[in-house]
């Protein structure tokens, strides 16, 4: 599903995801109120959602879809190269983000992404946005602290390497395991840490000091 107040960006990325033949464009929504209705109305498995948006914008809009029955995994979408409201989108429970001078070629591989269930986490973005809008210190880091103090020692070292983006390949080379062994620990990280996808436990793993390399 393609979420976009400009009829001419929806356009592009919908001619664009059109040229996959593994993907389909189910729905079009020109706020984040019609993406709700179209999201209840179908099973939408990826949606594409622009950040500043009419009658609800897609932090909302982002919250509300993460919150269905059958949720769809959500990629904020952004004219801005840093913007607080990418983070906030992130911390709505949204998996990653793009820029919307992405490379056609990147957003078709982010859509495949996302939909296998990792996240849209590319090192030096996501630090940027991280870091820029979530600094940790105060109530914030005390909560993180707690929640990480749940976890074996394992999965600390686990979540401090997705803190910093990498992925699962890159979390079992670092730490000599199993790619297997890796996704088993990141489900339980995320369940002990009551979020709902990696770009969540990145910003617990930050708030809590473990991000920084």
């Amino acid at each position: 599903m393609v979420v976009d107040d400009d009829a001419l960006v929806r356009m592009g990325l919908v001619d664009l995801l059109g040229t996959d033949p593994d993907l389909e464009v189910v729905a079009e929504a020109a706020d984040g109120r019609q993406a709700l209705d179209a999201a209840a109305a179908q099973r939408v498995d990826v949606a594409l959602v622009d950040v500043r948006m009419p009658v609800m914008n897609g932090i909302a809009a982002t919250a509300r879809l993460r919150a269905l029955p059958r949720p769809p995994r959500v990629v904020v979408l952004t004219t801005f190269d840093v913007d607080e409201y990418v983070y906030r989108a992130l911390a709505a429970g949204a998996d990653g983000f793009l820029l919307k001078d992405t490379e056609p070629r990147e957003i078709l591989r982010a859509v495949h992404v996302v939909a296998s269930g990792s996240a849209i986490l590319h090192p030096s973005a996501a630090r940027t946005v991280i870091d820029r809008f979530h600094t940790g210190g105060g109530p914030a880091a005390l909560e993180a602290q707690t929640r990480v103090r749940r976890l074996t020692p394992r999965e600390t070292q686990v979540l401090a390497l997705v803190g910093r983006g990498a992925t699962n390949a890159e979390v079992a080379d670092e730490l000599g395991m199993r790619e297997a062994t890796v996704k088993a620990h990141v489900s339980r990280i995320l369940e002990a840490l009551h979020v709902t996808n990696r770009v969540q436990a990145a910003l617990v793993a930050r708030d809590a000091g473990l991000g920084s390399p």
